[in-house]
Formats: C-alpha cells, sequence, structure tokens
C-alpha cells in the first residue's frame, strides 16, 4: 500500500467493515447492573464466545466447531484490521501439527548435522516420544555440562494470558527441573530501560503520561520524536483498548501544533496533520544539541528550574559550548549533521520555549548506536526548558505504547509464577536450607542482556561490562523457545546461524512453521490462545476490563497447552505434582480471578462470583476516577521535589551521573554526548548509500500474522515491501511493483518496491518481522526470498551501559532483481515433514 495521504490505517480500516457486526452485539446484551460491560450475552444457537488478543477483545461466530468468523468486542471504540489475521493463524498451511524431530538430530544424536537446521527435513514422532527426548536431553545436559549449559530463551510477544505465559510456563519448568541461564531486559526498550533510572529514577518508558485531555486542555506544541502512536498503539503487551485513538482525536481537534520528527511521515503525522520535519537518521542527539545551543545562547533556558530540579547543567554545559573539546554545539553545527537547516533549528528552539511543549520520544530512537544517548539528551532539553510536571508540558516515553489514557480504579490480576517464593516443602528433591538459594529456586544466577544472545553463543567464557557489572558468558548446549521467534526478531540473521550451529540442541514450542521453528531440533506444537482457557486485562495502562478467555475451538491437530507440555516433561523427571500444584487450567483462572476479587473488595466494588463472571461471556468495566482523567507526568515532583523526590541518587533529574562517570565507559560519557555511529546516511565510515529504517509493522505484531491473510494487504510481488523516495528510485531504475535485491555485507533479501514521497531521500524502510526464508539454509549469506530486514541490521551493542540492541543501525544498496525471483517457501508447510510422515501435508491428525 502507498504511505501517501490517501493511505487509512489499520484501525480505521477495519472499523467500516466490523461496525454492522458490532451494533448488532451490543443488541444482544441485557442492559444496566453489576460490573459486567454489556450484562450477561444471551445464547444463541451460533455462540458468541468472547475471548481477547493483543489486537483486541472479539467474538467468535463458531459452527460446527470451526471458528469461521471474528467480530469485534461492541465496547472496542476502534477495532483493529489485525483481528481479521487472527482466524488465519489457526488454520493457516504454516500451522505445525504434530511433535516432530529433524532427522538427523534423531538419527545421529544431539549436535548432529548443525548445517542442516532450517532444511526442513523433520520426523513425525509420537507425544511420548518427543518428552522422553527433551527430558533426556535435559538431563544429559545438566549431568555433563552443569545447569549453566541451558538457556531458557523464550524472549518474544507470548499470546496473552494471566495462566498460558508461555515464557513463564517455561521458566516455571527450567528451575523446577534444575536450572538455566536466564536474560534480562527486551529489545524494545533496552537502552532507554537502562539510562533512564540513572536519569529520572525509573525505566520511563512504561510510566504512565500526561492524559490526552490534559494535553488538548493546556499544551500549546506536541513533539512526535520517532513515535507513532496510531501504529503502535494498536496493538499492546495485554489486550489493547485502543483509546489512544479517541485521545490523538481530542488533541487534533483541540488545534494542538504538532510536529513529528522522524525520517518517514509516519501515520500519526498524517492523521494529526502534523508538520514533518525528517532529519537524517541516527542524528537526533545532534540535532536536540543545536536547539539547546540556541537555548542557552539565547538565554531560553529555565535557570531556576535546572537549579531546583536537576543536577549536572554546568558539566552539560561546558559540552554544549565547546569548552570540554573545543567544539560548541551550534545550529550550524548540528545542521551539518542531521541535515535540517541551521535557521529551523532555531525556529524549534524558540517555538519550544516560547509555548506549552510536550516533548514526546518513541522507542526506535533508542535502538541505534549508542541509544542511551537520545533518551537522555531529550530529558535535558525538557528540563532546560523547565516545563516539566506542568500541565500539558515536560516529556514523555510511553504515548508510543498505549499511555495518556487514563487508568481504571481496577484491581490486578496476578499470573502464574516462575516458582520464585515458592515454598520450602514445594521445592525439588535435595533443596535444604543449607543448599543455595538459587540452585533450589533454579536459577543459576547467570543472567546475561537479551540482546547478547548471539555474541553468547559464539564467544564462551567471554567477559562483558553491564551497567556497572560484569557478565562472563556461559557456554550453552541447550536452548529452549516458547512465545517468541528469535529469527525475526535478533539482528545479523546470518552471524546468528553461525552461532546457532554451536548448540547441541535446540527445543521450539509453536503453533506455526515460522523459521525459528524450522531451525530447531525438536519442535512441540502447542495451542493458539483461542484453543484453550484464559484471563487477562484490557489496557497496559487503562486496566480498565477484566476479560475471560473462553475458548473458542478445541485444539486442532495434536497440538497441546504449553502448561501440559512442560507437565509433561516434569511428569518424566518425577516434579509434575510440583509443577502444576495439583490445578487445572479452570483452577488457575478461578484462583487469579478470586485474588483479584479479595482486592477489589478492598477498593469498596463488588465483582461477581466467579462462575457468574465466566458463564456470562462479558467483560467486567471499572470506572476512572477524574484525578486519573487530570493526571500530569512529574507533576508530585515538581510540586514538592523532597517528599516525591525523583529515584535517582540525587532525588532529581541528572543532567550528569556520577554513577556512570564512576563507570569509565568510554562509549556511554556522563551528560549526554553526541557519539559518532558506526553507520549512518552520509557517515564517515558508511559503505552503503541507503540507511535502513525498519520499523513497526502496520499489518501484524512484529512477526505475528505475517503467516496470514493479513499479508495481501501489503505484499508487493509476494515480498515485503520497500519504501523509497522517487529520487533514490529513479536512481536505480525502480518503479512500483519491482521486486529488488537489498543487500550489505551481512546479508540480502528480495522486496518489493513502493515508491513514496512519505520518505526521507536516502533512506528506505523495510518493516520489521517478515519471516525469514533462505534459498539455501545450508549456504551462508543466502539470499532471503520473502524480506527479513534483519538479514541487513547490525548486531553491535548500543553501549558498554545497556548492551542492548542496534536495531535501526544499518545501510544497504538497492538494485532491481534481474531474471525470474525464486519461489517465497516460508509459508507453506516444510515439504519433507510431510514426507517424513508418510502422510498428505495438511491432514489433519
Amino acid at each position: 500500500m502507498s504511505m501517501g495521504n490517501n493511505r487509512p490505517f489499520p484501525s480505521q480500516l477495519s472499523r467500516r467493515s466490523f461496525i454492522k457486526s458490532a451494533a448488532a452485539l451490543a443488541a444482544l446484551g441485557a442492559g444496566g447492573g453489576s460490573l459486567f460491560a454489556n450484562g450477561a450475552l444471551a445464547q444463541t444457537p451460533d455462540r458468541l464466545p468472547l475471548s481477547a488478543s493483543h489486537w483486541g477483545v472479539f467474538r467468535a461466530q463458531v459452527k460446527n466447531g470451526r471458528f469461521e468468523k471474528v467480530l469485534p468486542w461492541e465496547h472496542d471504540p476502534h477495532p483493529s484490521v489485525m483481528l481479521e489475521g487472527m482466524r488465519d493463524s489457526i488454520y493457516s498451511p504454516t500451522r505445525i501439527k504434530y511433535p516432530m524431530v529433524r532427522r538427523a538430530w534423531l538419527e545421529q544424536g544431539p549436535g548432529a548435522d548443525p548445517d542442516g537446521r532450517g532444511t526442513g527435513d523433520f520426523v513425525r514422532v509420537s507425544w511420548d516420544k518427543a518428552l522422553d527426548l527433551v527430558a533426556a536431553e535435559m538431563t544429559r545436559v545438566r549431568k555433563t555440562h552443569g545447569n549453566s549449559a541451558v538457556y531458557g530463551g523464550s524472549y518474544g510477544w507470548k499470546s496473552v494470558g494471566k495462566v498460558h505465559s508461555c515464557r513463564v510456563l517455561l521458566w516455571r519448568m527450567l528451575k523446577l527441573t534444575g536450572g538455566f541461564v536466564s536474560s534480562v531486559g527486551n529489545y524494545s526498550n533496552a537502552a532507554a530501560s537502562v539510562i533512564l533510572p540513572h536519569v529520572i529514577g525509573s525505566a520511563g518508558v512504561v510510566d504512565q503520561c500526561t492524559t490526552y485531555e490534559m494535553l488538548a486542555k493546556h499544551t500549546k506544541v506536541l513533539v512526535m520524536w520517532g513515535c507513532n502512536p496510531a501504529n503502535t498503539s494498536n496493538i499492546a503487551w495485554m489486550v489493547p483498548d485502543h483509546g489512544y485513538m479517541d485521545g490523538l482525536d481530542v488533541v487534533k481537534k483541540a488545534g494542538v501544533k504538532l510536529i513529528c520528527i522522524d525520517p518517514v511521515r509516519t501515520e500519526t503525522c498524517q492523521f494529526l496533520d502534523g508538520e514533518w520535519i525528517a532529519p537524517k537518521p541516527q542524528t537526533d542527539v545532534a540535532m536536540m544539541l543545536g536547539i539547546a545551543h540556541v537555548l542557552y545562547s539565547e538565554k531560553l533556558h529555565d535557570e531556576a528550574f535546572l537549579k531546583k530540579y536537576a543536577t549536572g547543567f554546568e558539566d552539560f554545559r561546558k559540552y554544549l559550548v565547546g569548552e570540554t573539546d573545543g567544539v560548541a554545539k551550534t545550529p550550524e553545527w548540528a545542521a551539518d549533521i542531521c541535515g535540517i537547516p541551521a535557521d529551523k533549528l532555531r525556529e524549534l528552539a524558540r517555538t519550544f520555549a516560547g509555548n506549552r511543549t510536550m516533548l514526546s520520544m518513541g522507542w526506535s530512537t533508542q535502538r541505534q548506536h549508542h541509544g542511551e544517548q537520545p533518551p537522555w539528551m531529550l530529558v535535558t532539553l525538557a528540563a532546560m526548558l523547565g516545563q516539566i510536571g506542568l500541565p500539558g508540558g515536560g516529556f514523555a516515553f510511553s504515548y508510543h505504547y498505549n499511555a495518556g489514557v487514563p487508568t481504571h480504579d481496577s484491581p490486578s490480576v496476578p499470573g502464574m509464577s516462575d516458582g520464585r517464593g515458592r515454598a520450602l516443602a514445594d521445592l525439588p528433591p535435595g533443596c535444604t536450607p543449607g543448599n543455595t538459594t538459587s540452585y533450589c529456586m533454579g536459577d543459576t544466577g547467570v543472567s546475561i542482556p537479551v540482546s547478547r544472545v548471539v555474541e553468547m553463543l559464539l564467544n564462551p567464557g567471554m567477559t562483558i561490562d553491564f551497567n556497572g557489572s560484569k557478565v562472563t558468558y556461559p557456554d550453552i548446549k541447550m536452548a529452549f523457545w516458547a512465545g517468541g521467534n528469535p529469527f525475526a526478531h535478533h539482528q545479523d540473521r546470518n552471524e546468528m546461524l553461525r552461532a546457532w550451529r554451536k548448540i547441541d540442541t535446540f527445543v521450539v514450542n509453536d503453533f506455526q512453521w515460522t523459521a525459528t521453528a524450522r531451525h530447531a531440533d525438536i519442535v512441540l506444537p502447542v495451542t493458539t490462545s483461542y484453543e484453550r482457557n484464559d484471563i487477562e486485562q484490557v489496557g497496559d495502562f487503562a486496566l480498565s476490563h477484566i476479560v475471560p478467555m473462553r475458548k473458542i475451538v478445541e485444539p486442532l491437530y495434536e497440538a497441546r497447552s504449553d502448561y501440559d507440555v512442560y507437565a509433561g516433561i516434569c511428569d518424566r523427571l518425577g516434579l509434575k505434582e510440583q509443577y502444576t500444584e495439583g490445578l487445572t487450567e479452570i483452577d488457575w483462572i478461578r484462583n487469579f480471578y478470586e485474588k483479584a476479587r479479595m482486592t477489589a473488595r478492598a477498593k469498596g466494588m463488588e465483582m461477581p462470583v466467579f462462575d457468574a463472571f465466566w458463564n456470562s461471556e462479558d467483560a467486567l468495566e471499572f470506572p476512572v476516577k477524574q484525578a486519573q482523567k487530570d493526571f500530569v507526568g512529574y507533576a508530585a515532583f515538581r510540586n514538592d521535589p523532597l517528599l516525591s523526590a525523583l529515584g535517582t541518587p540525587s532525588g532529581k533529574i541528572e543532567i550528569f551521573s556520577k554513577a556512570i562517570a564512576k563507570m569509565k565507559y568510554d562509549d556511554c560519557p556522563p551528560h549526554p554526548t553526541w557519539m559518532e555511529p558506526i553507520e549512518r546516511l552520509d557517515g564517515p565510515t558508511t559503505k552503503y548509500p541507503l540507511h535502513v529504517a525498519s520499523n513497526h509493522p502496520i499489518y501484524r505484531l512484529h512477526s505475528q500474522l505475517c503467516g496470514t491473510v493479513l499479508r495481501e494487504k501489503y505484499a508487493v510481488a509476494g515480498r515485503e515491501p520497500c519504501w523509497i523516495n522517487p529520487v533514490d528510485a529513479a536512481r536505480r531504475g525502480l518503479k512500483d511493483g519491482d521486486v529488488a535485491r537489498a543487500f550489505n555485507d551481512r546479508g540480502q533479501i528480495l522486496v518489493g518496491i513502493k515508491v513514496s514521497e512519505d520518505i526521507r531521500p536516502g533512506v528506505i524502510r523495510i518493516d520489521e518481522g517478515g519471516w525469514y526464508d533462505p534459498e539455501n539454509p545450508r549456504e551462508e549469506g543466502t539470499l532471503c526470498r520473502y524480506g527479513d530486514v534483519n538479514n541487513l541490521t547490525s548486531s553491535v551493542a548500543t553501549s558498554r551501559l545497556a548492551q542492548a540492541t542496534s536495531a535501526q543501525t544499518g545501510s544497504c544498496e538497492l538494485e532491481k532483481y534481474q531474471g525470474t525471483p525464486p519461489k517465497v517457501a516460508v509459508f507453506d508447510e516444510p515439504e519433507q515433514q510431510a514426507r517424513a510422515a508418510g502422510m498428505p501435508a495438511g491432514r489433519a491428525g
């Protein structure tokens, strides 16, 4: 699809097609009463059970045991078009039907033919055989190499639900059965999550923001710096409430001036008709320094605020004016780096200082080499403006992530425990008070920064710095993954393939043949969230409802829930009772609900008994307090910086961090600093001419739903689309619909061309999450036929402080593909699987 002004974004696309169904559903509910959102739903011959997903609450039309149609929940103000892909994920040709084992591993043992991973040569086995193999291999690895040879990866956007949080269930099993190496951080916001506690005393990226209603009342200028909620807030970690669209609409109607700073003219910029400023990617810090220099040199900064609420400005000032390095960070200096004229930087500084301004930054800006610097510099810029804690002013990092809607007065629904805090009597045999607690709890005491997994596999024994501490990489022999797709979300795919060859055994739980499943040794088919029961809350910040996630259909083929899979593994090791605690799926759901019910009672609200809630097939809605509607970020700190001090050592905003200064990291100085990345557009050491913007996709959640019918809405020539400016396209003889090869020294992919003026010259956009489809899995650097952008991106760490991903760091060249492009195969069932199983592909079990 075009990136032009005529392109609607997903929430609008679904609205028209779903509205008739939503209205009909609303008429079915009984009115009034209790906390139910719409009363008890009348039962009909075609039952309409309620469930939920990362794309919203929905109802399912089921006929003869088959999920026929998804219908939007009548209380979702802006249903997502991505709901249309959910049903297809159940019945897709990519569905994993049976337990499978890679032939070489099965016949020759662990570590056999590592180059053969990804070739699709699998053999079908029974569930008993598969679980026996996993339990035996876990025992072998631990006995031979120790607990620290097992890596419990399981990073990713697992399905929603408090019981079936598959990665927590995996950790629970691995801890109970001995121990494992875990990870900390994430691929989304790890650099900001590490630097911001040093600066503002909290992770920042998951803090509630000033509500949209308060922005509409008080803000004059709203800056969206790499922030695109009209796209990214369409999904949520729990269940999205989609209130962000109404919030953006309120801001638009209030006449707030929107400035979008991004190499791409985003969906948010289009919807709010904002001013688009397109700097060169990865030059955000230089641009902000140029603005800061104007604020200081023209005495537009708030000295009183800096003295009362911040520390370290004098050290930063010396850097800003060039006293420490001989380089004044003037608008002219900044313009030469970021590509935005000096006069425009002066105009922005004066606009920010002369109006109530909210600086909102998205997470993409910190997913780059030296990614700790942009969020730190944004806070510094906001501190110089002196509006932090005022209604409508300051800074924020979570509008990108569903914040800005008021939080409801609801109880928290607890979820499955990974085993921490288990009573001593429930610990594995042999765990006594004389043993180390970490071992008894199944924790080896080793955790790595999550994006360093490939570096760990390639460099066992290597020691790295991490946020003031040291981490020594273990020697991993077995990895277990559930609820994630590392062969989509990790960078530098070919380096990753080299690393994975060092593992003896790779076990994957999934319901689709993702690239990760295709590179496994043992594949365990699990249920989708629509084939099991669960419970969840709506809105990561709103927490507006508790929703029953009723099973829509019975599990297909031989799929089992992760809970049953891990219980089966524990059973083989004599630990099933400890794992399940004697509870079934519905027992856990009931327990979690009852705990929330007790919390609600303490708040003066009476939730219905569990059976009434569960059988109603509707959600419980909770009220919003007026104070939450009027929430202003950092207002308490501004009103009383002593009693409401920040969590930093000084209790203030730390523009200069003494803690970071003591670490003496040459790649993360103690105050915001412009540092040249290893690659950038027109950079001094950059080999390739085009910068790769690996943005969040429009029609999927990272790699989820890529293997569904939704792909028809965006694929170009059957490939992942590549948006390119007309100037760059003309230079390469490219036009809409062409197939092109994007390449650099790290890898090569095929993409479908979409020419658009909504992207800066010198930049191409290829969304992350496209499924990896190697033409020859045994050949390093082979062509990816579909368009996994992480063949092109760099795996370099942001710095020694956060050791986070630099997914937005990468450059490439693009050329028209000559000849007949190879067929995309990743969205079909592996052919070898069907042959090895001795049955036709697609046959139900």
